[in-house]
């Protein structure tokens, strides 16, 4: 270590000293930005307020050993500064003991999973991490390393690293993990962080379906009784916004430490996390820290999902087309922030049930406030990407609820005209849509004839043309509610002269 450099063991004045961890009680794997500027800022928070330090982190780094050579050298310390709108803070973090590559280490995260001392683990891999099929099912080709290696008992956590072989991917890992822990049948819990819908049934049958392809026979016997009998899978909801790192931002937390901080990560001032309290063991007290245990996380991943989600594709395609590089570009445009409104009180809200604590109105105003924070770094062509994957989840939901409750959803009508002229304009330009449907969405739009010109603006004939385009788009099979009436679509082709510009 150097003395320039921040380290848990010469820590600077003038600011909270972080926890300093007596054992390792989690294990995290995908431990990127996000999780350090949310769920261990949770877990140290958590600490503090109960002096219980037995919950240190031993993080998992999947894809390369960036954030193990970041942390190991300052002993796991690191800082998260919260950049608001009008101000920002610096914070130390020391819940994360140390940060293991599984490339090397995969026989010491297996250790640690099988030690008694641990209890949960958690996890951000990302949904691409999830190793699944386009029907949901496990991709056991993505795994098959893994799998061998469960087979073939290297599962162990008593073998050597030099023993191992390294695991392929976080879910294989996982799994191997669970084997070695079910040795001694110890529960644990498994707490997937990741976006997903009903995201810890979805790692559960995962890692069931892992479990049987490895171990279909009676030997699997004893790894599929420890996960009925001793593990559980709660369902989680996570949200804060963390944008990359910036070199000022770098040397800006550098001047005030005194030190260089090379595991900074930046988080805006809104956190918010929604645990499912279904737990095998004990936990950390996260409530002390501010998050929210229930019963049921779905109303809050409804209420994330139409109203957080869906207005953040809203402002992204609108603020695309109105030249807003940013999302609080978008949001601060007037006119897109009276449209962002309409969709989020008038169209989503009275689809939803508000959750136990949670007051949406103010909930969709802080969504509004912090997407106008410049800070995140969110762009508009960024959250414009894989909109075929998103809209059927963030309006789907919204329009289906709102026509059986006999609304038509203006704001939903204007989001999907943005979004069918942001995909017209990328395509007639050559540009291209980053989408995983992109072919059939260029085929839909080079399938129409436009009058008028190579862009069909500025005239009559012209208009007929992006209406062609228009209503081709929305016959992509999947995007729109089964049954959405034709009045709808013509609806949607009414905002032609509100995204053209």
């Amino acid at each position: 270590m150097t003395e320039d450099r921040l380290h848990r063991d010469h820590l600077p004045g003038g600011i909270d000293a972080p926890v300093m961890p007596t054992a390792v009680g989690i294990v995290h794997l995908g431990i990127g930005a996000f999780h350090r500027a949310h769920q261990a800022v949770y877990t140290e928070r958590a600490a503090i307020a109960t002096g219980d330090t037995t919950w240190g982190i031993l993080g998992v780094t999947q894809r390369s050993a960036t954030v193990r050579d970041q942390l190991r050298p300052q002993g796991g310390v690191y800082t998260v500064l919260t950049a608001g709108e009008q101000e920002s803070s610096v914070e130390l973090i020391g819940s994360v003991v140390d940060v293991a590559y599984p490339a090397e280490e995969t026989g010491r995260v297996l250790a640690t999973i099988a030690a008694p001392t641990t209890h949960v683990v958690t996890l951000t891999i990302t949904e691409k991490g999830y190793a699944r099929r386009p029907d949901g099912s496990l991709d056991a080709d993505a795994v098959r390393g893994d799998l061998e290696a469960l087979a073939a008992g290297a599962g162990g956590a008593a073998a050597a690293d030099g023993g191992v072989q390294p695991a392929a991917s976080a879910i294989g890992l996982l799994v191997r993990g669970l084997a070695a822990r079910a040795v001694s049948g110890v529960p644990i819990t498994v707490l997937t962080c990741d976006n997903m819908v009903d995201n810890g049934r979805v790692l559960e049958r995962l890692v069931r379906e892992a479990a049987d392809a490895a171990l279909p026979g009676p030997e699997g016997d004893v790894l599929r009784a420890f996960l009925d009998q001793s593990v559980t899978f709660p369902c989680s909801m996570v949200d804060r916004i963390v944008p990359a790192t910036t070199p000022e931002q770098r040397d800006q937390v550098e001047q005030t430490l005194g030190v260089r901080d090379e595991g900074l990560v930046v988080g805006e001032p809104f956190a918010q996390w929604v645990i499912e309290d279904r737990f095998a063991g004990p936990r950390p007290a996260w409530e002390a820290a501010g998050a929210t245990l229930t019963k049921d996380v779905a109303p809050f991943e409804q209420a994330k999902l139409r109203l957080l989600n869906g207005t953040h594709s809203l402002v992204a395609y609108a603020g695309w087309l109105a030249g807003h590089s940013t999302i609080a570009g978008g949001v601060t445009d007037p006119e897109i922030a009276e449209r962002a409104r309409q969709y989020l009180f008038d169209d989503a809200l009275p689809t939803l049930t508000a959750p136990e604590g949670l007051d949406l109105r103010q909930y969709g105003e802080q969504i509004l406030a912090r997407f106008a924070n410049p800070h995140t770094g969110h762009t508009t062509a960024q959250v414009a990407m894989d909109g075929t994957q998103k809209i059927p989840f963030r309006w789907g939901g919204v329009l289906a609820d709102s026509l059986a409750a006999g609304r038509e959803p203006e704001g939903v009508a204007f989001g999907l005209a943005a979004w069918a002229e942001f995909v017209r304009r990328r395509t007639r330009s050559g540009e291209g849509v980053d989408d995983p449907r992109a072919a059939e969405l260029e085929a839909l739009v080079g399938a129409a004839e436009v009058p008028g010109g190579s862009d069909g603006l500025g005239d009559v004939e012209g208009l007929a043309g992006i209406e062609e385009d228009f209503r081709a788009l929305l016959a992509l099979p999947g995007l729109l509610p089964p049954g959405t009436p034709e009045s709808f679509v013509d609806a949607v082709a009414s905002e032609i002269d509100s995204v053209i510009g």
